[in-house]
């Protein structure tokens, strides 16, 4: 088996396409593809379906759907397997689990490097950090699951990823930053920011960029359109510790340089934390 989710969805069982082209059928593939090897109940698969509006057939119809999915997967396996299909999406008290060995789901293999990189970089190895956390976000292919209709379950899910992916794209922002490579990173930051207009933490490291490239004036317009858009749209004022960062770059503060070994103390607004 191999399964990708993050992008569009793949699975594929010897060599070949399980994915059905029906909506509803892609949908369970779908799900159970983002928790494979963990057992999903019967009511969490027709929520995911038809939330809280269901048929009075809902429970037949998702047993055919479960049907439809083990006949690919007979096809995919051929006639030499004959129990394959039902060892690889197996029943379970209550609901249903699609197997998979270890290396096969890109999820997996996302958040295994995930981990890693923090690891690395709360150990201090900024090279190493943004090194994996990279490989991580390699792994996307695109927004997860672009071409599944996604129910109320599935949502969840998918803003979850989404938000783990921002969190470690700002963090191997972070090792780069602390190893200098601010002039690198620019044009990114500003796309970034650009794309997430109330992010602090993508405008502090922007910010912190910007003044490292020798542009603070630069550095200084960033924080005031945060703040205008803050204001006019939340009412809100930028946090202590971004005001204190607008302060050091006013004032040249020297915790904004790099250390001797050209890196960086600490990640950029822990600088100005209380």
């Amino acid at each position: 088996m191999d399964i990708k989710v993050l992008g569009p969805l793949s699975v594929e069982a010897c060599g070949q396409s399980i994915v059905p082209s029906a909506g509803k059928p892609r949908q369970i593939l779908a799900l159970l593809s983002v928790y494979a090897n963990q057992m999903l109940p019967v009511p969490t698969l027709m929520e995911e379906i038809w939330g809280t509006q269901m048929p009075r057939s809902a429970l037949t119809t998702l047993q055919t759907y479960i049907l439809q999915l083990r006949r690919r997967l007979a096809t995919a396996y051929g006639p030499q397997a004959p129990q394959a299909s039902k060892d690889v999406l197996a029943t379970r008290y209550g609901g249903y689990v699609l197997e998979a060995q270890p290396g096969a789901v890109d999820i997996h293999e996302y958040d295994r490097l995930v981990a890693a990189g923090r690891e690395a970089l709360d150990a201090g190895d900024d090279v190493q950090a943004s090194l994996l956390l990279r490989e991580a976000l390699a792994v996307w292919r695109g927004p997860a699951l672009v071409d599944v209709k996604v129910g109320p379950v599935l949502e969840i899910e998918l803003a979850r990823l989404e938000e783990s992916r921002l969190g470690v794209l700002e963090r191997r922002i972070e090792a780069d930053l602390r190893l200098g490579r601010h002039a690198e990173v620019l044009t990114e930051l500003t796309e970034l920011t650009a794309r997430h207009p109330l992010h602090e933490g993508l405008h502090a490291q922007c910010m912190a960029a910007l003044y490292r490239a020798g542009r603070p004036w630069q550095a200084l317009e960033v924080y005031q359109g945060l703040r205008a858009r803050l204001v006019e749209d939340l009412g809100l004022e930028p946090s202590p510790r971004l005001q204190k960062l607008q302060q050091a770059v006013l004032a040249s503060d020297p915790a904004l340089d790099l250390d001797l070994d050209g890196h960086w103390r600490r990640p950029v607004l822990d600088l100005f934390a209380a």
